[in-house]
């Protein structure tokens, strides 16, 4: 079941154009792109595969902008992959899936690529390779912010243990992203969960042996969405529970 806040969008649209630059990491395995600031762990077991970024501080939001999703196109370079898209350049749609940290040790446009406040993408080398040559190492992009057509519920995988419960959020469609995040037991009222870091928030409270139901809101669009009974009350550490909606 999915319940909205009165006065908010039903759905996310796409923003307008706008300009950065893009960069990769790792390898063609995209191995180094695993795990992540977002706590994804692995991202070919949890749906998100080798179209990820590591996104700059200001795109990153202090782990506010987990998830969210991103057209990006190489513009006007001659390193640009020449795969036809839109106006003669090719897209890819990438997650935001990990932090492309500062590197104060340079200057932002000579290597310190992610320093605030600009806006950067730091690509898996596969993501990279659709759009441009990687030999060029960096190119201009231009990139607007999408819906995220995710297949399936929300995920939500746990850690912790009867007293403290840290549950990682993954496979958020629509805008993406989890502003705030509340958990209700088979024998307790809602309770509000801090943000721990990345995708992940906590509640310290006795939940073990209950069935749990969660409510999520959008950071971007504050929609509300309501999981109910998503796991059920023989619920361990170390599993991944998923529930049968998500955000439109």
């Amino acid at each position: 079941m999915v319940r909205l806040s009165n006065g908010y969008p039903t759905k996310f649209k796409p923003s307008r154009w706008n300009i950065a630059h893009a960069t990769f990491y790792g390898d063609d395995t995209a191995s180094e792109t695993m795990g992540g600031a977002c706590g994804y762990g692995n991202l070919f077991k949890n749906g998100y595969g080798t179209d990820t970024a590591a996104v700059s501080t200001v795109l990153f939001k202090n782990g506010y902008g987990c998830g969210t999703c991103y057209q990006l196109m190489c513009a006007y370079s001659k390193w640009c992959n020449p795969r036809k898209g839109h106006g003669g350049f090719p897209i890819i749609t990438v997650t935001a899936t990990n932090l492309c940290p500062p590197n104060w040790g340079k200057d932002s446009n000579a290597g310190g690529w992610c320093n605030p406040p600009r806006t950067h993408f730091d690509l898996s080398m596969p993501a990279f390779k659709k759009i441009a040559f990687w030999k060029a190492g960096i190119v201009p992009v231009q990139y607007r912010r999408v819906p995220c057509g995710k297949k399936g519920g929300i995920r939500f995988s746990f850690q912790g243990n009867n007293y403290w419960l840290l549950a990682y959020v993954m496979n958020v469609g629509g805008a993406g992203d989890i502003a705030k995040m509340w958990v209700k037991g088979s024998r307790t009222g809602w309770i509000s969960m801090s943000h721990n870091w990345g995708a992940s928030y906590q509640a310290f409270a006795q939940l073990g042996g209950q069935s749990l139901t969660f409510k999520l809101q959008s950071y971007t669009t504050r929609q509300v969405i309501v999981a109910y009974n998503v796991v059920p009350p023989y619920w361990n550490t170390g599993m991944t529970y998923q529930a049968k909606v998500n955000f439109r």
